[in-house]
């Protein structure tokens, strides 16, 4: 079997990463999912109290009600955190990848460059 071409390389390193940053969409929409049913459900609930505190707890911090919003919202801004180096990862690899297109490779893998490409550019145009 042949080694994959520089476009291809080019191509999956993109695809690789427009997927990596829908996971870690997905993943803050789960986080602000539980912070949110967790709030509503410590006026509804005895032990949701104790469920925030499990949060903290976890962690070995003393229980404190400002403490606990901290560690509720911590891992949504490590999350968060982690676009603009996503997008800047993207943005590289696009140029990589339009550079290689540039040349000449077979049309099959010229299709799936320019698919990435669209990928990649509406992933930045979404997060920007």
């Amino acid at each position: 079997m042949a080694p994959p071409s520089q476009l291809a390389i080019a191509t999956s390193a993109v695809e690789r990463l427009v997927k990596e940053e829908a996971s870690y969409h997905k993943e803050l929409e789960q986080q602000q999912a539980r912070i949110e049913k967790l709030k509503q459900t410590s006026s509804d609930e005895e032990n949701a109290e104790w469920n925030l505190k499990q949060e903290v707890l976890c962690f070995n911090l003393p229980v404190d009600p400002m403490v606990v919003d901290a560690m509720q919202n911590r891992a949504m801004d490590e999350t968060k955190a982690m676009f603009p180096q996503l997008r800047n990862r993207i943005q590289e690899s696009l140029a990589k990848l339009e550079h290689q297109l540039s040349e000449q490779n077979s049309p099959e893998e010229v299709t799936k460059a320019k698919e990435a490409v669209a990928s990649a550019k509406n992933a930045i145009k979404e997060t920007s």
